[in-house]
């Protein structure tokens, strides 16, 4: 198990779903660090590609919890297994949804982004 995100690509402020939104029955994780798949959400996705999220080309992400928030939102640290292909996309205010098999577990907003040019 990984316990630490040395060199985050970005960092987040998550949103866990509850149980009755379709989220996680026992709530937010409690590995050091969390790893699911993720989609990033793109343009008007959601209207022009049928069984979105779940449809959706998935990456590997990596979620490590810095702090809580008053909300109960969590600020994390963001990586993921290929970088590459997660970069292009990786954008202050850019949104992430955390997927568990087809389900949305949580959302992302990406507050920043370590990469550089």
């Amino acid at each position: 198990m990984m316990k630490k995100i040395e060199n985050p690509v970005a960092e987040a402020v998550v949103s866990w779903r509850s149980a009755e939104e379709g989220g996680r029955r026992s709530g937010p994780p409690t590995p050091p660090v969390y790893a699911a798949t993720a989609v990033f959400v793109l343009g008007d996705d959601r209207e022009l590609q049928p069984g979105w999220p779940a449809s959706a080309d998935h990456l590997s992400v990596l979620l490590e919890e810095t702090s809580v928030r008053e909300d109960g939102s969590r600020v994390c640290k963001v990586d993921f297994l290929v970088r590459e292909l997660a970069i292009p996309h990786l954008v202050p205010g850019g949104e992430i949804l955390v997927m568990e098999g087809p389900r949305v577990a949580a959302s992302a907003l990406i507050t920043a982004v370590h990469v550089s040019g």
